[in-house]
């Protein structure tokens, strides 16, 4: 029987109330301290029966310092350790306890199944039956601190392995190594959980827009492509949202609830792709962290890996991507091991890759094995007729961003988007009119309100003012035109010549625009 004595915390109290379970004969088995103040005693009497406790409770409750004896069910520590097995149990991670010798102290269900053994049977059980070459006491002595991500092999599997040791205090008061517990991570299921805390910023193909009938016929072929495996190459200009559309296509195929991991191979050094996408063995090279490092590929496991700018990637680089996609296997940076993963790759380029293997520059094996499945993203200059439909989605997402009401576009704005040459494509519109509704005071988005630099206008149109209607824009090209070529052939007659129309009608619009004086006769 377990039974919960409620009393003040004094000196000799604990052996006065043994004491009348002594008169009894009753052994005592086990006693607790509990309770915020150490105002409560727990007891466990295993003999002890209910006629008894019936006898005795008025005996105990007479104790000086006790206020009130009852049962229990459990002993404090058996409570706390069958909640810390619950705990255990639910974790689909192994976890272990070791001691300082290298032998099990404990383990959770997950952890005994992985070992192959009884929970029951783990104690005791020696850590070099099962990494003879790892020596873990020696590695907590040596760090003393916490450890993350140490890359382990254990019967057959990979896992990386937190560690965090335990301490207990000396008779000194100095802390010492009692042992650590073990937490196992399967390298498999490492990207997979990344990926879900990312998963609720990726959109999928409902919430692409699709106003343009070309962007409409780019969608419904990027649907169909999605379920398959084959590798997927998207071309397009910066800012058409070529990794969207991979991530929706992601999304849409049977790996959806897989990683989607994107690596930009422009701008990188060789040897830093090569490690972001490989990753690298323990002591690959100076610098490089102990327990090594995992490469954006096995962190895909079993999703889609989306490179960008493939066509900027090292002949090496290059070399490695085609053995992968052949068979599906690697080696990571400085180790021997092959790796074998199962990855859909989409790969994204603004550049002709074509043309580039072609010249040399880019590896033909690799080209065809990358162009299984293509996808031309159209710039958004070839989807005007779209654009205003666009615009006010983007309108209305940066107001509710900036938490201001929602402005209309003038004719006049929605005009110059028109004529504009958009280098930088759907990203540069979403960020000009982020700015214009930040400018906007009125709740009407003018003109001025839209920052574009000249450097994007098409040729031709450097300069010119496009707002206003066509007969306006079309009379301001017109001045311009015959004031650049009036100096070169000064009458009316001569520049009528020049430009192939009559000279009534060049002396009427130089008259017009006050440019030199017609003579009519020269």
């Amino acid at each position: 029987m377990r039974l919960r004595f409620h009393c003040q915390n004094r000196i000799g109290i604990l052996r006065d109330i043994v004491a009348h379970f002594a008169d009894y004969g009753l052994n005592v088995a086990r006693g607790e301290v509990g309770g915020e103040h150490g105002n409560a005693i727990y007891l466990l009497v295993p003999n002890l029966l209910n006629a008894q406790l019936a006898t005795l409770k008025p005996e105990l409750e007479a104790v000086a310092g006790v206020f009130g004896v009852r049962r229990v069910s459990l002993m404090p520590s058996e409570r706390r350790h069958l909640e810390l097995d619950a705990l255990l149990s639910s974790l689909t991670d192994p976890v272990m306890s070791i001691d300082m010798e290298g032998h099990l102290v404990a383990a959770n269900r997950a952890a005994s199944q992985l070992l192959g053994v009884r929970v029951d049977e783990v104690p005791g059980l020696s850590l070099d039956r099962y990494l003879p070459d790892l020596d873990l006491p020696e590695l907590i002595r040596r760090n003393n601190a916490r450890v993350n991500g140490l890359r382990i092999h254990l019967r057959e599997a990979t896992f990386l392995a937190d560690i965090a040791p335990l301490h207990r205090e000396n008779h000194d008061d100095v802390a010492s190594l009692a042992g650590a517990v073990v937490t196992l991570h399967s390298v498999d299921r490492i990207g997979e959980r990344i990926y879900q805390v990312q998963r609720q910023e990726f959109r999928g193909f409902e919430t692409m827009f699709s106003a343009s009938p070309r962007l409409s016929i780019l969608i419904h072929e990027a649907r169909r492509m999605a379920p398959l495996d084959a590798p997927l190459l998207i071309s397009g200009e910066t800012g058409t949202g070529k990794e969207l559309l991979a991530r929706a296509c992601h999304l849409a195929s049977r790996r959806g609830q897989s990683p989607f991991m994107a690596l930009n191979c422009a701008g990188l050094p060789e040897s830093m792709a090569e490690t972001e996408l490989f990753g690298y063995a323990p002591g690959a090279f100076d610098g490089a962290r102990p327990e090594g490092k995992l490469g954006l590929l096995e962190l895909t496991a079993g999703g889609t890996i989306f490179l960008d700018e493939v066509g900027e990637m090292s002949p090496r680089m290059q070399a490695k991507l085609l053995r992968f996609l052949q068979d599906g296997g690697f080696r990571r940076v400085g180790s021997d091991e092959e790796t074998f993963l199962d990855v859909r790759v989409i790969c994204a380029t603004q550049q002709d890759l074509l043309a580039l293997s072609q010249n040399g520059e880019f590896r033909q094996d690799l080209y065809h094995r990358l162009n299984v499945l293509s996808l031309a993203v159209p710039s958004l200059r070839e989807c005007l007729d779209g654009i205003e439909p666009l615009a006010n989605h983007f309108v209305d997402r940066a107001s509710r961003q900036i938490g201001c009401r929602l402005p209309t576009l003038s004719p006049a704005a929605v005009s110059r988007m028109l004529n504009y040459h958009w280098p930088g494509n759907i990203r540069q519109l979403e960020n000009v009119l982020f700015q214009a509704v930040s400018l906007c005071e009125t709740g009407v988005i003018e003109s001025s309100h839209l920052r574009l630099p000249d450097a994007g206008m098409a040729a031709g149109l450097s300069g010119i003012d496009l707002e206003g209607s066509l007969g306006d824009i079309v009379a301001d090209v017109e001045r311009r035109v015959l004031s650049a070529l009036y100096p070169q052939h000064p009458s009316s007659r001569q520049l009528a010549k020049r430009l192939g129309v009559s000279h009534t009608t060049i002396a009427n619009k130089l008259n017009r625009y006050g440019i030199g004086q017609p003579d009519g006769d020269s």
